[in-house]
């Protein structure tokens, strides 16, 4: 019987040979926004890595939404002929059946930010730092910029830059969009109550504060109707008086009834006070929660590392897929480990099929 975590999923219009996914991880090696060298290689990596399904990096509707220097766009052309070049690599390398999706997002109050090298924390006098927006004037902490609130007429022209970046990416070949309402950055902060203090009509009321997750959905469903839409969310805040599961789970249905597909569920990132909790699978329970309340496939993320934790969350209902970061970067093959641990197949490359016995010497027991 094959194992769980290597059964087909279809997700919207989109069939994926497994349910293992590469999270987005920021590479901060962008030039203006820029995929260079170090991209291309990293995604082709990611390609032959086993992963059904691979959600590039974080990229920024606009230059003022980049978390650093170093992140990724997609606000111009050179930004869309950099993405498809790096793209087109990996699809020449790639496992058969392996989908390509993109994180489009606006970092809002964490943007103009160091590399996390460099030190991380707010761009400092002479380092070329830019001014920071979000939905309310509230800094993200002591030391960081006070943000200029969105009016109006702002919003709905970040809304239009999400739509723009959505056909860029359609241009540039993925077959899917990943919208990121998680770890602080600007969906998520209209959606929680600690950073957003707006009294119009896009804040106070949860219905208010989800307006700009939903609008922005609609522009993107609009603006790029081939591609699947995700997104992923910051299910829990862990802040008292902070964004938690409940609210996710209406969020969630809404943005269900809206077009997306499914939801990754993180956690946290929008507020120096948060209390999170760490160790193996301590997101789990969140998607767990999003799944059985809003009744929409989740992606759960966040410390899985081992094949069988992975497939103990699939096989036990917990969530439909499992996504994992650094044990990528750590492990480039991890899909194949996991298939070797499992006994399931992957139809590697035939230049490399004969590592595949070496790695089931690797395999111990976790």
């Amino acid at each position: 019987m094959t194992a769980a975590l290597f059964q087909p999923i279809s997700l919207g219009d989109l069939d994926l040979p497994n349910r293992i996914a590469v999270a987005p991880m920021c590479q901060y090696s962008a030039i203006d926004g820029c995929a260079t060298d170090w991209h291309l290689q990293h995604w082709m990596n990611l390609a032959m890595s086993g992963a059904g399904m691979v959600t590039v990096e974080m990229t920024n509707v606009e230059r003022r939404g980049r978390i650093s220097h170093g992140c990724m766009g997609l606000y111009t052309e050179a930004n869309e002929a950099a993405a498809k070049r790096a793209l087109d690599a990996a699809r020449r390398v790639a496992v058969p059946g392996t989908k390509f999706g993109t994180q489009i997002a606006h970092a809002g109050r964490k943007a103009s930010c160091r590399r996390p090298w460099e030190g991380g924390g707010p761009l400092q006098p002479g380092e070329d730092a830019w001014p920071v927006v979000s939905a309310s004037a509230l800094a993200y902490d002591e030391g960081w910029q006070t943000p200029h609130a969105l009016t109006e007429e702002e919003i709905r022209e970040v809304v239009e830059r999400f739509a723009q970046a959505a056909k860029r990416a359609e241009r540039s070949g993925f077959d899917f969009i990943e919208l990121h309402g998680a770890h602080g950055y600007l969906i998520f902060q209209f959606l929680s109550p600690l950073s957003n203090r707006r009294e119009d009509r896009w804040g106070g009321s949860l219905e208010n504060r989800m307006r700009l997750a939903l609008e922005v959905t609609r522009a993107v469903r609009e603006a790029a109707p081939t591609l699947m839409l995700g997104m992923r969310l910051s299910v829990k805040e862990w802040v008292d008086g902070g964004f938690d599961v409940d609210e996710a789970v209406e969020v969630a249905k809404a943005l269900k009834a809206e077009g997306i597909s499914y939801i990754c569920c993180s956690s946290g990132g929008n507020s120096p006070l948060q209390k999170l909790p760490s160790g193996p699978l301590y997101q789990v329970d969140l998607a767990e929660a999003v799944r059985r309340g809003a009744g929409i496939p989740v992606r759960a993320v966040g410390l899985i590392t081992e094949p069988k934790q992975a497939e103990r969350v699939i096989a036990e209902g917990r969530a439909d897929i499992v996504a994992l970061g650094r044990a990528f970067l750590a492990d480039p093959r991890w899909g194949w480990r996991a298939a070797a641990a499992l006994g399931a197949k992957i139809p590697a490359a035939p230049q490399l099929q004969r590592s595949v016995t070496t790695m089931r010497h690797w395999m111990v027991p976790s």
